[in-house]
């Protein structure tokens, strides 16, 4: 798949790593945005359901704190969304600061397949 090869090659990470943490990324949109909308991206992106499912649940005590800073502030914003990830990168044995890694190649990865528009529905969850 064209997105793990650039998840692997850029940021030197296995291939379950990156499947897992474009997984990651992707529930995060799926739980994040509407049907619809989530429909759309998936719709562009082959093999989202795999990704998705390779995905390991990031619960624990980062999951907590995305839940707290939710809580304030009508939702915390993007932070709050990526702090809920902590738990499962570190479940794929990456630091936290591959998050940050992560997210400019999988946007850029929507981006070719979907445009601007699907693009722009990620980055607002992901940020």
């Amino acid at each position: 798949m064209e997105l793990l090869n650039m998840l692997t090659s850029q940021l030197n990470v296995s291939e379950q790593q990156a499947s897992g943490g474009a997984g990651l990324l992707f529930k995060l949109a799926q739980e994040k945005l509407s049907g619809g909308e989530f429909g759309q991206i998936a719709g562009a992106i082959p093999g989202i359901n795999d990704l998705i499912a390779s995905a390991p649940e990031s619960g624990g005590l980062a999951g907590a704190l995305g839940g707290l800073a939710s809580s304030f502030g009508g939702g915390g914003g993007q932070l709050g969304n990526l702090a809920s990830l902590v738990g499962g990168f570190s479940k794929l044995n990456l630091d936290a600061d591959m998050i940050a890694k992560f997210v400019p190649i999988v946007l850029s990865f929507v981006k070719s397949q979907g445009g601007d528009a699907l693009e722009g529905m990620l980055a607002n969850v992901l940020g």
